[in-house]
């Protein structure tokens, strides 16, 4: 019997990285596209532009360094747009303060000092505001579970029991039920699904900065980003050996960032969640496990062709259904972020401040809840939470 080709492990581990990595959040992406004023084709034009981007990247970046580099979109800054809604300006406003997000991440990768005044940011602060930003999708499955209860259902069926049995699979298990839920809808309402749609198309809109969108997107996108990607994703990578290379992947992500922004792109980084599929065992010996990195690139390029359908499927969506898949995405984040916010009880009360006025999804002169969240808790840990000095003799 031949011997299975030495190809085969990091290749199939790298293709599993991109099917997972993709079906388990596009659902969060597109809700947060949406959520910032993007029409049907500039929320297909951003998965696209995305997709396409940090899929080059990773294969650019594999080889180059013959490490297993993985790249993927900023979930949790998805989940801010959400959170944060449409700001003064419009879509036009949010893509001005994608590029300015993908700007400054690439000054934190060139300027070392930046990129350890992000990573000096208390863990509680920084996971309190995640949580708080993660709150409200992920309450949404309950939400249109009584909006749609013959829909919705079945989808949280199917991610319980794929959460017991095989947890990597729970979010594409109940992604697939979702779209047989989408589908049989659309015959039940008569509905028509355009097959034209779904080959994606790239829709350029010209950016605008405001101070508002600057403040209430840009600022905690990137904050969000760097924390909680970008930094967790280089310590996966050095869980399993491999030093992640920090200056160029933030610089590039930056960069591609900053270039995909007017096609609807919000943000890139470093992958997080899925860097363990192409970087663990299961990618094969450890000196090929670059080529699950590259893998997982070309494998974005290809599901990159599928946005247009996704698209076209969430138009047609019974009420809250994407939502309920996005929220169930995230709630192993919202957990664990929960759990670093409250981890110290010493300062259990800035990051309770933190997450609350994060959660609460206010605006405030323009300025989104996330901003203030982060203001606060800062200012709180620095005041309420300092510790003691000593006695003096």
């Amino acid at each position: 019997m031949a011997s299975a080709s030495p190809w085969q492990q990091p290749v199939t581990a790298g293709v599993v990285t991109a099917l997972v990595g993709f079906t388990s959040s596009f659902a969060v992406v597109l809700a947060g596209l949406c959520a910032a004023g993007a029409t049907e084709d500039q929320a297909e034009s951003g998965l696209l532009a995305l997709t396409v981007g940090f899929g080059v990247l990773a294969i650019v970046l594999g080889l180059v360094h013959r490490i297993p580099v993985t790249l993927a979109w900023s979930t949790p800054g998805a989940a801010l747009l959400v959170s944060t809604g449409r700001v003064d300006g419009g879509w036009a406003a949010a893509v001005g303060a994608f590029v300015v997000t993908g700007v400054l991440i690439a000054v934190i990768g060139l300027v070392p000092v930046l990129g350890r005044l992000v990573a000096r940011i208390p863990t509680e602060i920084a996971q309190g505001m995640l949580a708080g930003i993660l709150l409200q999708l992920c309450l949404a499955p309950f939400v249109a579970l009584a909006e749609s209860p013959a829909y919705v259902a079945p989808v949280l069926l199917a991610w319980l029991a794929a959460t017991r049995f095989r947890p990597r699979w729970a979010v594409p298990f109940a992604l697939l039920v979702a779209v047989v839920a989408i589908l049989v809808s659309a015959w039940r309402s008569g509905a028509e699904i355009d097959t034209a749609q779904f080959v994606p198309t790239l829709t350029w809109t010209t950016p605008t900065l405001t101070w508002a969108a600057v403040v209430s997107i840009a600022l905690p996108l990137t904050v969000v980003t760097m924390a909680s990607q970008n930094l967790p994703g280089a310590a996966v990578l050095r869980s399993f050996g491999f030093e992640a290379p920090w200056r160029s992947s933030v610089v590039t992500t930056g960069l591609g960032t900053a270039a995909v922004a007017p096609f609807g792109g919000h943000a890139m980084n470093l992958a997080a969640l899925s860097a363990a599929l192409a970087a663990g065992d299961e990618a094969g010996p450890r000196e090929r496990r670059w080529i699950a990195g590259v893998s997982s690139g070309v494998a974005y390029l290809v599901i990159a062709g599928s946005a247009g359908l996704v698209v076209t499927l969430a138009a047609v969506a019974p009420a809250g259904i994407i939502e309920a898949v996005a929220g169930l995405a995230l709630v192993g984040a919202l957990v664990g972020s929960l759990e670093g916010a409250f981890a110290q009880p010493r300062h259990r009360t800035s990051a309770g401040l933190t997450f609350l006025l994060a959660a609460s999804g206010i605006t405030l002169w323009s300025v989104g809840a996330a901003f203030w969240a982060l203001l606060l808790g800062l200012a709180v840990r620095a005041t309420l939470e300092r510790a003691p000095r000593p006695p003096t003799r």
